[in-house]
């Protein structure tokens, strides 16, 4: 049988990114409505997001929801720019790298 060295036998860090929703999609069994269990998962899919780009998730969602009340959200620049990826999020979101 030939191996390819160059690939990882397993996909570990796409199975811990996608865990903690898999925990939380059998949480969302206990929203009330349909409606309450997206809004749910959307939330989460931002906080995962934000830890995927190293943010500090507090800091991060204090300013989205303050920024979001601010812009006109059908300007997709604007959105653009509040994404956790964008490179216009200010410093004291990202988490520090240890020397």
């Amino acid at each position: 049988m030939f191996y390819w060295m160059v690939l990882e036998v397993d996909n570990n860090a796409a199975v811990r990114a996608i865990k903690p929703f898999v925990i939380g999609r059998k949480n969302f069994i206990f929203a009330n409505t349909a409606k309450g269990a997206t809004y749910s998962a959307n939330i989460y899919s931002i906080v995962e997001t934000a830890k995927a780009n190293k943010l500090v998730i507090e800091r991060y969602l204090v300013y989205l929801f303050d920024n979001l009340s601010k812009i006109d959200v059908s300007d997709r620049e604007s959105l653009e720019a509040l994404m956790p990826w964008s490179e216009k999020i200010p410093e004291n979101m990202k988490i520090k790298d240890r020397p």
